[in-house]
């Protein structure tokens, strides 16, 4: 009795919903539709990192109080990336556990190793706490143009005076940084 139940009320939800999709209505499709079609990706991922130990500043027995490091960054040699970005967001966070504080400067060359953007950094001597700095720089209109120029990306590295280093000075500077891209893809 219950399975003769079941399979009339089985049925009856089957003829409902053929009938239901047999007489509805229809328009026409309007395929212009697509060229309106606007998509907006936002794409976050890891920039750069360096991680230098306190007796790096230190070259046989003599304190260095400048560092400089370029590295390759053509990320916008691909067309359709770089007609597409509308907004780059760039973090940064330098972590510091060395006894002396820091100037640091990020330089954005072109082709010709030319500086077209600097972002400068301070950051304070350890003094056992913790000693984090974090910035965020933001590149749409005139400063994306100058970030879409850009070839290498450099960092310049100033010790403040302070307490010398040596071969066995405890410590590091850290930093990590991500960027966070906008896309408008038509």
């Amino acid at each position: 009795m219950m399975m003769i139940m079941k399979k009339t009320h089985i049925k009856k939800l089957v003829f409902t919903l053929f009938s239901l999709f047999a007489f509805s209505c229809s328009s026409d499709l309007d395929f212009n539709q697509a060229n309106e079609l606007l998509l907006e990706p936002v794409i976050v991922a890891n920039l750069t990192y360096f991680d230098i130990a306190a007796p790096q500043f230190v070259t046989n027995g003599v304190e260095n109080n400048l560092l400089f490091d370029a590295q390759d960054f053509d990320v916008f040699r691909d067309s359709f990336f770089r007609d597409n970005l509308k907004r780059a967001d760039f973090y940064f966070e330098i972590s510091n556990t060395i006894s002396r504080a820091y100037t640091i400067n990020i330089l954005l060359l072109d082709k010709n190793d030319q500086i077209l953007y600097t972002i400068p950094m301070t950051v304070p001597a350890y003094t056992g706490s913790e000693n984090v700095v974090k910035t965020t720089e933001f590149f749409e209109n005139n400063k994306l143009a100058l970030l879409k120029s850009t070839k290498r990306m450099a960092f310049m590295l100033t010790m403040a005076p302070g307490t010398p280093l040596t071969a066995n000075s405890p410590g590091n500077l850290k930093l990590k940084s991500s960027a966070t891209v906008y896309l408008e893809i038509k």
